[in-house]
């Protein structure tokens, strides 16, 4: 228990130095929440949105599940974005992955985990639909790495074939989908240039009229 209270403790200091700062700080943070950015990455406690960006709460809207996965079918996901595109009038939809992601190092290999091996299934369908240039790479970690980087690419793409999406881009709204990696090891992040602000931009299959 003694782990368990410390929380309690940390928080008590985290609201005397916000109050030592503005009085008023957790007044005027009630009143609304007006994000510009949909954070969409790893539940690896090793990347905490907030402090990686340097941005306050209130600033972010932060999503995040195994691998920083947009699954069609997850009505969690989905929600979110909905929530964040509609209701919050996003900017910016971040997805960000991480090196050294235990999902994706897990969906690299045969073993049965248990549950969460339907859920890695997403993450082999992205390294079977880059097989080729994956197994050309013979170095493990560096092919691990591509697999982090490629699964983000991929997920970017999720996001902007979602209808949710589509219809801000069709009604004008100004959105952004962006593609970013993390290296835990020097806590850089690095924009892997993928950036969708417009339906021309991903394949017609995925189009809704």
């Amino acid at each position: 228990m003694k782990d368990i209270t410390q929380l309690f403790e940390n928080n008590k200091k985290f609201v005397e130095r916000r109050l030592g700062a503005d009085e008023n700080y957790f007044k005027n943070l009630a009143k609304l929440q007006a994000p510009k950015y949909l954070w969409i990455g790893c539940a690896d406690s090793r990347v905490p949105a907030n402090e990686i960006t340097g941005l306050e709460p209130g600033e972010v809207f932060v999503h995040r599940n195994i691998a920083n996965m947009v699954v069609h079918t997850d009505i969690n996901c989905l929600s979110v974005i909905q929530y964040a595109v509609k209701v919050l009038k996003v900017e910016h939809i971040l997805v960000v992955g991480h090196y050294g992601c235990g999902g994706v190092k897990a969906a690299m290999g045969n073993a049965n985990i248990g549950l969460i091996d339907n859920w890695l299934r997403n993450i082999k369908d992205v390294y079977r639909m880059h097989e080729t240039e994956l197994d050309a790479v013979t170095d493990e970690e560096a092919r691990f790495r591509l697999l982090c980087e490629l699964n983000v690419k991929e997920q970017v793409l999720n996001v902007c074939n979602t209808s949710i999406v589509q219809k801000a881009w069709q009604g004008g709204q100004d959105l952004t989908v962006h593609g970013w990696i993390f290296d835990v090891a020097d806590g850089i992040l690095q924009d892997l240039n993928v950036s969708i602000s417009e339906k021309s931009q991903i394949n017609k299959i995925y189009h809704f009229h």
